[in-house]
């Protein structure tokens, strides 16, 4: 009963988040919750009908055994339908776990996803004394993108840098959407010289990309700021510190890597 009720919370709070409130799957989790919650409504409604059964005289009980195990087939039947509709609830409650945490239009991580690793490293590598290294990756030129070819040839510009990105991340790393066509890798045990080859892959890759906007060949790059975590340091510390590295690699001529001092 406990597992089902954590269910139930779980989905009311997905439902009540104006964060979901643009996902496609909201619309189908609350159909199948409603019919859910109607569906416990027979069963309770069946449960009393059985009630009263068991508390008939026992000159009725011969005539009304037989509708009595009718009435009970009819709950055993719901109850296997209540199971179905709460394993897909479950299923569904999971695809809207996902939905929340990936970017809808590179398919990576979003920001969300981000701080919540983010926070989890920060406390691993505070308590193991690891390093951790955050890389933070802005388009080159990306309004002027925009600005001749629309924002469809925007995203197409975002979404094959975004590959770029998640096909040169180690195995353990993550990578995902800070914001607008910026980016972020978090990169666990290595230091910010060590980060840096990671990045200069990316870099290297996001340059060689062949793409046309308009039949107009684009010449794509990204500028990189790193930062390896301090011990002590907060996380919006590190962040700030890459921040303001990737604004010295703006500065130093774009389409390149600076590391935070």
């Amino acid at each position: 009963m406990r597992d089902e009720k954590h269910i139930e919370l779980l989905i009311e709070a997905l439902l009540a988040d104006p964060e979901n409130a643009g996902n496609p799957l909201r619309y189908a989790l609350e159909e199948l919750y409603a019919e859910y919650r109607g569906l416990l409504h027979q069963i309770d409604r069946i449960a009393r009908i059985s009630d009263r059964f068991q508390s008939v005289s026992q000159e009725e009980k011969q005539s009304l055994t037989g509708r009595y195990h009718k009435q009970l087939r009819q709950l055993e039947k719901i109850a296997r339908i209540s199971d179905r509709y709460q394993s897909m609830m479950h299923d569904m409650n999971e695809a809207l776990k996902e939905a929340s945490t990936r970017d809808a239009l590179t398919g990576i991580g979003n920001r969300r996803m981000l701080m919540d690793r983010l926070k989890v490293e920060t406390a691993r590598a505070e308590r193991l004394n690891r390093p951790l290294t955050v890389a933070l990756a802005d388009v080159d030129r990306f309004k002027s993108v925009n600005d001749a070819y629309g924002h469809e040839a925007g995203d197409k510009v975002l979404v094959r840098i975004a590959d770029a990105i998640r096909c040169g991340v180690r195995d353990y790393d993550l990578c995902g959407r800070w914001g607008g066509e910026e980016f972020m890798v978090i990169m666990p045990e290595i230091t910010a010289s060590e980060g840096a080859h990671v990045v200069e892959r990316m870099r290297s890759a996001i340059a060689e990309i062949e793409m046309q906007a308009h039949d107009t060949p684009l010449r794509l790059s990204a500028s990189f700021g790193v930062a390896e975590r301090r011990p002590g340091e907060s996380i919006s510390d590190t962040i700030n510190r890459a921040d303001t590295a990737l604004f010295e690699a703006k500065r130093n001529g774009r389409n390149r890597c600076e590391i935070a001092a």
